[in-house]
């Protein structure tokens, strides 16, 4: 198998009254299943791992075929070189990390070159639990335990189901910096599951949204979260743009950090990131206002002019503004509004974000396709 090759996936799969029907290709880095419970997310997963088989189609990683019911062909998960992550870290509880993290090397075919158990240590910061039980770790150690033993068995790709599921939020935080890091350097492609928006917009290269057994979409991340028609599947109330930023500058005096972005730059409270920093952030629609005119003596850090590109409909009384700003940006605004500016289609305004509105649990780091482009 070709580590980095796209991952082309066309099949369909029945099981009892659930049919799923699968149609995409992601290239390099994290592609990232999200829709709701029940929407197929697991299922794909699994018919790429190769723990079920599809009914019919096509599914290839590089130049490397998995599945084709045109010849017939379908690779056993045991030699689809795919480790696999899942909710639970399912770990061996009678040995120590050390030995759960070089369990996998002992399957590995003849002539397969593992990574260096030392590299995969430090990548994910293992070594002071080397010698600890597993029963005593955290619920987010226990993850990286798991993360760790399935890069030692030399996969070709990597399969994370809802690995952050279990944990609550101090977990999540403590161990999102580590599936970044796993992206960016770890050098395979990585299936990632999840029904958690502020996980895929942070960690995903690409977006693969389901819904009722259907990927309705594919893309870039960025790409995705502007489409407005997709808004009953990624959240009415977490619309949002997602803006590839790159950190400019620092001002200690007040505390705030300067982002560049395609069409300008944003001030948001201080980052302790390098010049050149490469990162993903999320303005949600409820915090960009507009106005017609550049306003004067504001408490607005950030006001960037502005073109109306769409309006989506709606049967409430507001509805989001599609605006390009240099990038895609999203505005949630009132019909009334609407009307009193004469929004439209070619319209050009002022949109406004608080500085104070973009936390820091809107940042992560920039990801594999922004580099790559």
């Amino acid at each position: 198998m070709s580590p980095g090759g796209n991952l082309t996936v066309d099949i369909e799969f029945r099981r009892g009254d659930f049919h799923l029907r699968a149609d995409f290709s992601a290239g390099p880095g994290l592609t990232a299943f999200f829709g709701r419970s029940g929407c197929g997310k697991t299922t794909l997963a699994n018919l790429i791992a190769g723990l079920a088989r599809p009914l019919k189609g096509r599914l290839s990683i590089g130049e490397h075929v998995l599945f084709d019911s045109a010849t017939n062909h379908f690779v056993p998960p045991e030699r689809r070189r795919i480790g696999y992550v899942f909710q639970e870290g399912r770990l061996f509880p009678h040995l120590s990390v050390r030995k759960n993290l070089l369990y996998s090397r002992r399957f590995l075919p003849r002539g397969v070159v593992a990574p260096e158990p030392d590299e995969i240590i430090e990548l994910l910061s293992l070594g002071p639990l080397l010698q600890r039980r597993t029963q005593n770790l955290s619920g987010g150690e226990k993850q990286r335990v798991a993360i760790g033993r399935a890069l030692l068995s030399a996969p070709d790709l990597l399969v994370m189901d809802e690995p952050l599921a279990a944990l609550d939020a101090t977990r999540k935080s403590e161990i999102l910096p580590f599936i970044e890091k796993l992206r960016d350097d770890a050098g395979i492609p990585i299936v990632y599951v999840s029904h958690a928006l502020d996980e895929v917009i942070r960690l995903a290269d690409t977006l693969v949204i389901l819904d009722d057994g259907r990927t309705v979409a594919s893309g870039g991340v960025e790409e995705i979260m502007s489409r407005l028609d997709l808004r009953p599947l990624t959240g009415r109330y977490e619309a949002g743009a997602v803006l590839s930023v790159t950190v400019r500058g620092h001002d200690k005096s007040w505390g705030l950090t300067e982002l560049g972005f395609a069409g300008g730059r944003l001030l948001i409270p201080g980052l302790e990131a390098p010049l050149g920093t490469e990162l993903r952030m999320r303005i949600r629609a409820r915090d960009v206002s507009l106005s017609l005119e550049k306003p004067k003596g504001s408490s607005f850090l950030n006001i960037m002019e502005a073109t109306v590109r769409e309006i989506a409909p709606s049967d409430g009384p507001q509805t989001e503004v599609l605006l390009d700003v240099g990038t895609p940006l999203v505005a949630r605004v009132t019909y009334k509004s609407i009307a009193t500016m004469g929004l439209e289609p070619g319209k050009r305004v002022y949109a406004l974000v608080k500085a104070a509105a973009i936390d820091r649990h809107a940042l992560g780091l920039g990801g594999t396709r922004k580099r790559g482009d």
